[in-house]
């Protein structure tokens, strides 16, 4: 055959490794599908005797990373021995092209939990083929009814690219499926991601009373939470690589034509979280001293948070704080912090407080010593996940708001 034909891309070469081998007094050259054949032929003798050989090593040999010409790609096992009906389907072939065929492209999504009426990110990765201006891929996200649109997703042969869409959720709980839609050159994948958005303000602590006692109770460590400080990811950038060359047509004449290619160039981006918390004895707590304070009184709190992105478009700031107490061993209740704006959260107003102060009263009953506040921030989002801070701060119990009282007779008349 003419080399250039070989190599125009209308043919394929297929390759099958042979092995040579002595068998019940006999010699053997056989490809892994024709030693499949011959081994249930001999009621898989040829497997007991010679199965290192012909059921590991040489179908092993050789195998597809990608389906082509009708032959699946192998996802089993490399290093066991392999079955007949895997052998004969799949393994002990290669295949030469000389053109790239596009791939189709691949998704691999991720579920999300994210709380009522935030601003998320949603990110799934594509992959197959090359994407560039000249066949790039798109994506579409299908949210509640709602598409959002992604194109200018760019990336090289053998390699991926992040794409994602900023939305806000639903303002009630809820579990959602969002559809996506890959379009690629030539191909289209489809995935789905199952996610659900939950209400964190529908558990507040009950009003302490006066009479609450807790005779059996032992403090709990602070739990480990989520925590992600920082992130990382990247944008693939196509730039055009000419490449010119002259073309003969005739003794001199003839005209100059760019072969050119797809170069890409690779931007680093990064988002940090950076945040703080406090709490104080209440501005109205009448005997509080500095940070020590009698049980029964309440606390306020503070809460910073922000985040710092070298692609600020590509991040939300955090939105949400919960923030959980040593009397309910940091579970049971939680209170869910009001975003005061600028980063800052700070408790909601207490319903039970005279003054309807953002404070949260600490039980009469709680021993002297350390008192911690847990508080997990939450919500800041970027491509490769959200940013989360687990702070806490302490103040010091020393006494009851019953030691400020004083209870004496009636002086009679």
């Amino acid at each position: 055959m003419n080399y250039d034909v070989l190599i125009g891309g209308q043919y394929k070469i297929l390759l099958e490794p042979l092995a040579f081998y002595k068998f019940e007094g006999n010699m053997f050259a056989t490809t892994a599908t024709e030693a499949a054949l011959y081994d249930e032929a001999t009621n898989g003798l040829l497997r007991i005797r010679m199965q290192s050989l012909t059921h590991k090593n040489l179908p092993l040999s050789m195998f597809l990373e990608v389906g082509d010409l009708g032959y699946p790609a192998w996802g089993g096992s490399k290093t066991g021995a392999a079955a007949n009906v895997d052998i004969k389907s799949s393994l002990g072939l290669g295949i030469v092209r000389f053109t790239e065929q596009p791939e189709q492209p691949q998704i691999d999504a991720f579920d999300y939990e994210y709380r009522v009426n935030t601003e998320v990110i949603t990110a799934v990765r594509v992959s197959g083929g090359q994407s560039d201006p000249d066949n790039p891929t798109r994506v579409s996200f299908n949210v509640g009814g709602t598409s959002y649109n992604v194109g200018n997703i760019y990336y090289p042969s053998s390699d991926s690219q992040l794409a994602w869409i900023k939305w806000k959720t639903p303002a009630t709980e809820q579990t959602m499926t969002i559809h996506v839609t890959v379009s690629g050159p030539g191909n289209t994948a489809k995935t789905t991601i199952n996610c659900k958005s939950v209400d964190l303000g529908k558990n507040p602590p009950p009003n302490p009373v006066a009479d609450d006692r807790n005779d059996s109770f032992q403090a709990a460590a602070v739990p480990s939470r989520t925590v992600k400080s920082s992130a990382s990811w990247s944008v693939w950038r196509p730039w055009w690589q000419e490449y010119w060359v002259w073309h003969s047509t005739g003794e001199d004449s003839g005209y100059w034509c760019d072969h050119g290619w797809y170069e890409f160039d690779l931007n680093r981006y990064s988002a940090s979280l950076f945040s703080s918390m406090s709490i104080k004895c209440d501005d109205k707590n009448p005997t509080a001293s500095g940070r020590t304070m009698k049980s029964g009184y309440g606390v306020n709190q503070t809460v910073n948070g922000s985040v710092s992105s070298s692609q600020s478009t590509a991040v939300t700031q955090p939105q949400n704080a919960v923030s959980y107490f040593p009397e309910f061993r940091y579970e049971t209740y939680w209170r869910l912090l009001e975003h005061m704006g600028s980063g800052r959260f700070e408790f909601q107003k207490n319903n039970y407080s005279t003054y309807k102060n953002r404070t949260h009263f600490t039980p009469i009953w709680m021993p002297d010593g350390s008192y911690t506040v847990n508080t997990w921030l939450i919500d800041g989002w970027t491509p490769e996940g959200m940013l989360s801070a687990n702070l806490t701060d302490s103040l010091t119990i020393r006494g009851s708001l019953w030691d400020d009282w004083h209870v004496s007779a009636k002086n009679p008349k």
